[in-house]
């Protein structure tokens, strides 16, 4: 995958990035409320612990979410990456009709599912169009990705994706539906220092 792009040509494309402003959560609009989201394992802004990503075990990360708001009938996660060296977004995970009162994604929770299973809770397919958590993998050189974990809370009239849903279904699933989102940043590159740190010590990705 995207390891073997050689550090010459990462840093050559370090300034072709996406953006924070195509991300799912800035092109639904900024009218709705916001609420908490956290991961035990590491911290909003703060760097990826290497086993969520293509150089360890490239399970999912564990996620946990404040109560969202009333009237919401099913949550919706999508993760991308907002400095991914092309037009749009790469994407790394959807989950879509998550229950309200979850609360919390275990680590490695995402995982091929097929069609879904009996509650209605359904994983998507990433960019590469494949069901599941697609781990970072950034090129060597291109500078430090910031991978958004977005969470949709949405009402009861938000339409069905469809089985596996990729990114454009959800997002047009989602439209006019969102009553809150949520945020979490967490960061990885490779052949740049790692700052020092009880988690993920300071050694060179």
């Amino acid at each position: 995958m995207l390891e073997h792009i050689p550090g010459w040509l990462g840093q050559a494309l370090s300034g072709w990035r996406a953006g924070a402003d195509t991300l799912a959560i800035a092109k639904l609009g900024n009218g709705f409320a916001t609420f908490g989201l956290t991961s035990p394992a590491f911290a909003d802004g703060a760097r990826l612990p290497e086993r969520f990503t293509a150089d360890g075990a490239g399970v999912s990360p564990p996620l946990m979410w404040e109560a969202p708001p009333a009237g919401t009938a099913r949550l919706a996660l999508l993760v991308e990456d907002a400095d991914a060296p092309a037009p749009s977004p790469l994407v790394h995970a959807i989950v879509w009709g998550l229950a309200p009162d979850i609360g919390r994604l275990a680590e490695g929770a995402i995982v091929a599912d097929g069609d879904g299973d009996s509650s209605g809770r359904d994983v998507g397919r990433n960019s590469f169009l494949r069901e599941g958590w697609l781990p970072p993998d950034p090129p060597t050189g291109h500078g430090t990705h910031r991978y958004a974990l977005q969470l949709f809370a949405l009402g009861a009239g938000a339409a069905d994706p469809g089985a596996t849903p990729g990114r454009s279904a959800l997002v047009e699933a989602m439209q006019g539906h969102v009553l809150a989102a949520a945020l979490l940043i967490g960061t990885y590159s490779r052949g740049e220092a790692v700052p020092a740190g009880p988690i993920g010590a300071g050694v060179p990705a």
